[in-house]
């Protein structure tokens, strides 16, 4: 129609209905926007509000051109056309009634929403970056904390090893100072024992730059650093002096003084001297779980000293052959014990001291298994530890001269339980004990009689081997058998090994008193001892003992 060819002037879509909903007239833009137009009913159900119930009973009366001819007032409306092709465009609607006439002009808003999508999109990123940046981050520090944890571990583990090889007190603290002084980078660390008498440290062992210097040296500190030590508190700070009476540093230095306690008794201090200016802050609980293993293991280099010196006393009271092999015997015990207690002590110490420490403070269910492990050690330590004390002192029995009542049986279960540390790893126990009644003799010198023969089979098995242990009555007598599968003895000295001084072990090895010193306890009751060999199969040996 002429009358509304104005409209091609329009940019905007124009298309104008009758009352009959007949379609008298489209502008050129509408053309170009809606290309797939060819009839206006199909038209209609392209076109539909950007959102709708989907309750509704009738959705035609949902459609905007149902809407928009039902209305006597004019009409607005944001609306979306999908093409033929599947595509959407956007479009505000504005319907004018003219008569029996309705314009309706569509203006294209497709860029402008779109527009908004991309900043949505744009905001959901910047959301998302943001969110991984803090998620990153909080990866970075969990991964710096945990390395922070495998280091601390790694220190920890290995003084935990040093104390366990050693109760060389010496040995342990040169160690212990090569490793502090590792992980932390301190040019000088060294040992101060606590002399309380001229209220003073003592320098005993020392490691790095001119060690020597220092061992033998006096030192003090200042009041507040002794009172903060008393309290059993690691000192970290910069100083300009290492101790009273070192001279002035050019700069100032780091300075750590860790206290080395054994329960409430200030031992000593372990001084780290270093370049770096960090805070050691953060290194404060792994050096205080240091301390812990340290004090302990000092304490019981000190505790194996006054063993050996009450056993070396014991030596003179005793008779001459059978204390000395006695105590070159416990000798070795008190080396194997000293070492299997370090082992469990040590892992309390450590463990606890790192629980108390760590566990309230980790959510990793993997790192509180651990520690829930550590505890089952520290429990099994303990009964280790209580298990070979008391077998020590049934074992040495060193008071009881006179005649008693026991069982054998047992008397050789508490004799592997003190040798473990020899046969553990060289060979596999096969007990066959029969019924054997209580008799009277004096167990601490049997128990030494079966010591020595179960350690020389040991050392008789090269490498993995077997030790069976029989024990019954027969005629009346009491009779033990101890057979391995070691090298055996040599047919020309079977008739030597009972006599004194004879040895086929290394010099500083064997004395060759432990088969003499046998054969004598053996005669002391009345029995008999006797050794069956063939060279390179292994050895029996056969004790008998009269019942009455």
């Amino acid at each position: 129609m002429e009358k509304f060819s104005f409209f091609n002037k329009f940019k905007d879509a124009v298309i104008v209905a009758n009352h009959k909903k007949e379609v008298v007239y489209t502008n050129r833009a509408f053309k170009r926007c809606f290309w797939d137009y060819n009839d206006f009913k199909r038209f209609s159900h392209k076109l539909s509000y950007d959102f709708y119930p989907f309750d509704a009973e009738d959705m035609q009366s949902f459609l905007p051109m149902h809407y928009l001819f039902e209305s006597k007032e004019d009409f607005d409306a944001f609306v979306n056309y999908q093409d033929s092709k599947g595509e959407f465009s956007f479009y505000n609607l504005s319907a004018y009634k003219r008569g029996i006439y309705t314009i309706m002009i569509f203006s294209d808003v497709s860029a402008e929403v779109e527009l908004e999508r991309v900043k949505a999109e744009k905001e959901n990123l910047v959301n998302e970056c943001s969110y991984a940046l803090k998620e990153v981050d909080r990866l970075r520090k969990m991964a710096q904390s945990t390395q922070a944890q495998a280091v601390k571990m790694t220190l920890i583990n290995k003084i935990s090893n040093i104390i366990r090889e050693s109760i060389d007190s010496d040995k342990i603290l040169n160690s212990a100072l090569k490793e502090l002084a590792t992980m932390f980078g301190a040019y000088r660390a060294y040992y101060a024992k606590n002399d309380k008498e001229k209220e003073l440290f003592v320098i005993e062992q020392a490691y790095g730059k001119n060690k020597k210097e220092f061992i033998g040296k006096n030192i003090t500190f200042g009041d507040k650093i002794f009172h903060d030590l008393s309290a059993k508190k690691t000192v970290s700070s910069m100083t300009l002096k290492e101790f009273n009476e070192a001279e002035m540093f050019d700069v100032p230095t780091m300075r750590v003084i860790l206290p080395i306690y054994h329960v409430n008794d200030l031992l000593g201090v372990i001084v780290l001297v270093s370049y770096q200016k960090r805070d050691m802050v953060e290194e404060i609980d792994v050096l205080e779980s240091v301390s812990a293993q340290l004090g302990n293991a000092v304490a019981q280099a000190k505790l194996y000293e006054d063993n050996v010196r009450t056993l070396t006393e014991l030596r003179d009271t005793q008779l001459q052959l059978i204390n000395s092999e006695k105590m070159a015997s416990l000798g070795q015990l008190v080396a194997g014990i000293a070492h299997e207690i370090n082992t469990p002590f040590a892992s309390i110490k450590s463990n606890n001291a790192i629980m108390k420490k760590l566990i309230q403070r980790l959510d990793d269910a993997d790192i509180k298994e651990m520690f829930e492990e550590i505890n089952e050690v520290d429990n099994v330590a303990v009964a280790r530890v209580h298990d070979l004390v008391t077998s020590l002192k049934k074992f040495v029995r060193l008071d009881e001269a006179e005649l008693q009542e026991a069982d054998i049986n047992k008397e050789l279960d508490l004799t592997l339980t003190l040798i473990r540390h020899e046969t553990k790893n060289k060979a596999e126990i096969i007990k066959h004990y029969g019924e054997l009644p209580m008799i009277k003799c004096y167990p601490n010198m049997l128990n030494q009689v079966f010591m020595n023969i179960l350690v020389n089979a040991c050392h008789a098995i090269e490498k993995y081997g077997t030790i069976e242990i029989s024990t019954a009555v027969e005629n009346n007598e009491l009779v033990v058998k101890i057979k391995d599968s070691g090298k055996g003895i040599k047919p020309e000295n079977l008739d030597k090994i009972f006599n004194a001084g004879y040895t086929t072990k290394s010099a500083g090895v064997g004395t060759g008193l432990g088969l003499a010193i046998s054969s004598k306890i053996v005669d002391k009751h009345h029995g008999k001892i006797h050794v069956a060999s063939e060279f390179g199969h292994g050895s029996e040996f056969t004790i008998s003992i009269p019942i009455a």
